[in-house]
C-alpha cells in the first residue's frame, strides 16, 4: 500500500535519508530501528505525506502521496509524532479530531462520527475515561487515547513515532498489544521503536537503519540472525524463553571488535 523509491530527504542542506527504498505490505507491523538521529524519525514524517522528499517517489495505492488532497490523505493515513502537546480538553473530545478529514466546515458531527468516536474509546479500553482531561491522565492512558483517535480516523495505514516512549513496561506492553489488534483489525503500522527487546517480539517485518540509508529488512528472525542490530547498534544481544516467550537480552560489544555471540540466556 505504501511504497518508498529512492526516497531522500531532511531539513535545509541536512540531508537525514538517503535514497531509500521500501515497500510496506499490507495488514503487517512493520518496526524501523536505527541509533539515534540516523533518520528514522524523518522518513517516517515523508511517508505519511507529512513532509515532502528532495528526491524519489512516496507511493500511496500506486499513486505519488502529493496527488491526494489534505482531506483524503487524512482519510487513508494517521501520524501520531513522537512529541505531541498535551490540551485541556476531555479524552472524548480528543478523540473526536479523528474525524476531522471526514468533516466539511464548519465541523458539524454526524451520528455515524459520534457511533465511531465510541466505537474507539471501547476498542481502546478508554470509555470510562471519556469525561476526564487529557491533561489528568497519565502517560499510558494518554497514548491509548491517542490510539483511539487514530482508530476513529479509520485509516487503512498508521504511522507511530515512538509510542512506548516514557511510558512503564507494563504501559509498553499495552501499547504493543494494541498494535497487534490494529493489524489484526486489518491495518497497516509502521512505527519507529527504539526498544530492539519490543521490536522483535512484536514486528511481523523489522527495517534496519544507519546513516539515514536502509541496511537490512526482514522478519524478526532473519534480521537477529544477520548480525545487523549488533553491527548497527554496537551490542551482543542473547535469547532465552519465559512463559513460552522469547527474550531478549543486550549488552555492550566487547572492544576492539570481539567476535559475535549470539547465545542462549
Amino acid at each position: 500500500m505504501v511504497e518508498l523509491i529512492g526516497v531522500t530527504g531532511g531539513y535545509g542542506r541536512d540531508m537525514m535519508v538517503h535514497d531509500f527504498t521500501l515497500r510496506f505490505a499490507e495488514k503487517t507491523i512493520t518496526a524501523l530501528v536505527g541509533p539515534n538521529g540516523c533518520g528514522k524519525s524523518t522518513l517516517l514524517r515523508m511517508a505519511a505525506g507529512i513532509a515532502a522528499p528532495s528526491a524519489g517517489q512516496v507511493l500511496l495505492e500506486g499513486k505519488p502521496v502529493s496527488t491526494f488532497s489534505r482531506q483524503k490523505l487524512g482519510q487513508m493515513v494517521s501520524y501520531l509524532p513522537q512529541a505531541r502537546a498535551v490540551p485541556n480538553i476531555p479524552v472524548q473530545s480528543m478523540v473526536r479530531h479523528g474525524r476531522f478529514p471526514y468533516l466539511g466546515y464548519p465541523r458539524r458531527y454526524r451520528p455515524e462520527d459520534h457511533e465511531m468516536v465510541r466505537r474507539a474509546m471501547e476498542w481502546a479500553g478508554i470509555a470510562h475515561l471519556a469525561g476526564r482531561d487529557l491533561s489528568q491522565l497519565s502517560g499510558g492512558e494518554r497514548q491509548k487515547v491517542y490510539f483511539a483517535m487514530c482508530l476513529a480516523q479509520d485509516s487503512q495505514v498508521l504511522f507511530l513515532d515512538e509510542p512506548t516512549t516514557y511510558l512503564d513496561l507494563s504501559c509498553q506492553f499495552e501499547i504493543m498489544e494494541l498494535t497487534r489488534r490494529l493489524r489484526d483489525a486489518g491495518k497497516t503500522v509502521v512505527m519507529v521503536l527504539h526498544d530492539l527487546g519490543l521490536a522483535l517480539s512484536y514486528a511481523d517485518r523489522i527495517a534496519v537503519m544507519q546513516s539515514g540509508r536502509l541496511v537490512a529488512d526482514g522478519g524478526p528472525q532473519e534480521i537477529l540472525e544477520s548480525g545487523w542490530l549488533e553491527r548497527v547498534f554496537g551490542v551482543q544481544i542473547g535469547t532465552g524463553g519465559m512463559a513460552g516467550q522469547m527474550g531478549y537480552v543486550f549488552v555492550p560489544a566487547p572492544p576492539n571488535g570481539g567476535d559475535r555471540q549470539n547465545g542462549k540466556v
